[in-house]
């Protein structure tokens, strides 16, 4: 009976962490429609901030953590919805979603430019001083998250429910446009709904650094919790967000107490968000089709299948000529480049075509190349089975999901991935009990210069595939179901199973990349696969252009040279992740990425190409000319004295005199 006093407690407490940053959550979304999956990273950065304040600049606490929560994380908040998220109002979610993950990489990056890695360790508040309650020690520090969590909870209510900005901000999200009639400034209701969830992540944020530590991935993944707790609530029940939260820390609480130290059950324990956010989206209700007016989003040029195939071939043969100019560590990276450009690859059709947003695409990778070290055998066969696999489970895993879509069908993506990179990944039962695998290369290829043409050549037949898709009927119903679900179900098209098989094809691309991936580098481990990133991938491959096969070239050789960059010049490491983030400021605004950008300039400069000097007739071609001007007349002549004589008003003939 003590130790279940004692769990209950630090369960209680935990889930007071978790509902302050839940309900910031909750507040942007409610108020703007738009999901910050950047919640953790703001409050990360402003524990780091507070951390300076008070151990390098000397500040007390109390004045850091009121500078920092009142003051540096507002402003955050409100420079954010101003710069990026005000013109997102009735963008695709999935626009949205991606523009959110630019903020928290570049986040991530100022962090890691501005506090460089090192041990940080952090003291909770009033130190390890405390009381008893029965067996269970409380220390002033859990006191002070519990108060945090219903001083929150209360200020909250308060706001929303008996002010009347609280109406403002939440009639802004029904008719922005109403309200604005009605003299209310909508622009600094948004702002004040984004100043006051940063400020709220800030506060859980440093509530919860003196448990996780000082990190940049540890704090940034732990808002995970809020996000399930926040589906618990529906993105806008606060009350039922603050009970998702505090059952969300007792069962973690829980099991640490009661579940055995087996390796199994270890990885069930650090899975425990990712179970709990996965049921709660599953069992969550059906949200309803979008409904409205028609607006599809204009694409790239699609080009002819013979232009596309000598395309290819230019590209294989200049990545030949590549290989023999650089030498063999390079070599390496440039077919690193390739692969990377498949995996973007897969997301042309899932999110360029279909409107879907992947937040894990990394796993398939992961699983395609388990699958090719396991076999044991470098084969294309083996490249095939490791596609099959991959498009096995991103079929299982869309089943689940049957009846989602939007955001809650990307967060399930997230879900799956915490899922597979805590169960699957971290034990044995992927990498072996030494954390790593050795991959063969494919037989009969000997150098480096052999396996980038390979690369080359299996990027140029999937995205040949992937433009035979797009002109296809199944492409132009992909476009559909993207622009207008509602219209595709009056149509009576089957969305659900048409949403399997493209997650599906998906997933069997990103394994196909998996096992050229294993190939290349020979040795894989579980942290090649986690989930941080597959963000930064998909963030390069919707900046540089996710509707095209073009920008999926690009983003892959962009997303080869960032390790570059960072480990040439250190010192700029984070920068260039900062500079990433920056780069999806404009996303709202032109969803085909930078590739859109060079084809117009492309389409600009044969506009200003002057055209060619047209040679003089010769003699015969100017007889032809006349004789075939004097019979158009002759004809039109006949024609209108015609049309006189049965009453028909005569028609002026287009077309007469062909060579004129």
């Amino acid at each position: 009976m003590s130790g279940l006093i004692a769990f209950t407690v630090l369960g209680l407490v935990t889930g007071a962490g978790y509902a302050v940053a839940a309900s910031g959550l909750v507040l942007t979304y409610s108020t703007s429609r738009v999901f910050n999956v950047a919640h953790g990273a703001i409050g990360m950065v402003m524990a780091f901030l507070c951390w300076e304040l008070t151990v390098q600049r000397g500040l007390p606490g109390w004045l850091a953590v009121l500078l920092v929560v009142g003051v540096a994380a507002p402003l955050l908040g409100a420079f954010a919805e101003r710069v990026m998220m005000r013109h997102l109002a009735g963008a695709p979610e999935g626009t949205t979603l991606v523009v959110t993950v630019g903020l928290l990489i570049m986040l991530i990056g100022a962090a890691q430019a501005i506090w460089p890695a090192t041990a940080r360790p952090v003291e909770p508040f009033f130190g390890q001083r405390g009381f008893r309650v029965g067996s269970a020690f409380v220390t002033y520090h859990d006191l002070v998250m519990v108060a945090a969590a219903l001083v929150v909870a209360a200020g909250l209510y308060s706001l929303l429910s008996r002010t009347r900005i609280g109406a403002a901000m939440r009639a802004s999200v029904d008719n922005r446009e109403l309200l604005r009639l009605y003299g209310a400034r909508t622009s600094l209701v948004s702002a004040l709904s984004w100043a006051i969830g940063a400020a709220l992540a800030a506060l859980a944020g440093i509530l919860l650094t003196p448990v996780v530590g000082l990190s940049y991935f540890d704090l940034t993944l732990l808002v995970i919790s809020a996000y399930a707790a926040a589906v618990v609530g529906r993105l806008r029940s606060l009350p039922w967000t603050f009970v998702g939260a505090l059952l969300l820390g007792l069962a973690q609480s829980y099991a640490v107490g009661y579940l055995p130290p087996t390796e199994a059950l270890s990885g069930l324990r650090a899975a425990i968000p990712a179970l709990f956010l996965f049921a709660a989206l599953l069992l969550s209700p059906q949200a309803t089709l979008r409904v409205g007016q028609i607006k599809g989003i204009a694409g790239v040029p699609v080009p002819p299948a013979r232009r596309a195939l000598v395309s290819g071939v230019l590209l294989v043969g200049a990545a030949a000529a590549a290989s023999f100019a650089l030498p063999a560590a390079q070599n390496d990276q440039l077919a690193l480049g390739f692969v990377y450009g498949i995996v973007m690859l897969s997301l042309v059709p899932l999110t360029g075509y279909g409107g879907f947003v992947s937040l894990t695409q990394l796993t398939f990778v992961g699983i395609g190349a388990v699958t090719v070290a396991r076999l044991g055998t470098a084969s294309p066969l083996g490249l095939l089975a490791a596609a099959a696999v991959a498009a096995l489970v991103g079929a299982l895993v869309a089943l689940p999901a049957l009846r989602l879509r939007g955001l809650y069908l990307a967060l399930s993506t997230l879900a799956f991935g915490l899922l597979m990179d805590k169960l699957v990944f971290q034990s044995s039962l992927a990498f072996g009990f030494n954390g790593s695998l050795s991959v063969p290369r494919l037989a009969g290829l000997r150098g480096e210069r052999a396996y980038v043409m390979v690369c080359a050549a299996a990027f140029v037949v999937v995205g040949l595939g992937v433009l035979a898709l797009r002109r296809s009927g199944y492409g132009r119903i992909l476009l559909a179901m993207r622009d207008s679900p509602a219209g595709c179900a009056t149509l009576g098209l089957n969305m659900r199973w048409t949403r399997v098989r493209l997650f599906a094809l998906s997933a069997g691309i990103a394994g196909f990349a998996g096992g050229l991936l294993g190939g290349l580098r020979q040795t894989v481990a579980a942290t090649d696969f986690q989930l941080m990133g597959s963000l930064p991938l998909l963030l390069l491959a919707v900046v540089a252009g996710v509707t095209s096969v073009s920008g999926a070239a690009l983003g892959g050789m962009a997303l080869m040279l960032l390790p570059v960059l960072a480990s040439a010049f250190p010192a700029l490491g984070g920068l260039v992740y900062l500079l990433v983030g920056v780069a999806s400021v404009g996303l709202g605004r032109d969803p085909n990425g930078v590739v859109s950008h060079l084809f117009k300039l492309g389409r600009r400069r044969e506009h200003w190409r002057p055209a060619p000097a047209r040679r003089p007739p010769s003699s015969a071609s100017t007889e032809a000319t006349r004789v075939s001007s004097a019979e158009a007349e002759q004809s039109s002549t006949e024609n209108n004295s015609g049309a006189e004589h049965s009453g028909t008003p005569a028609l002026p003939l287009r077309g007469a005199g062909v060579n004129r």
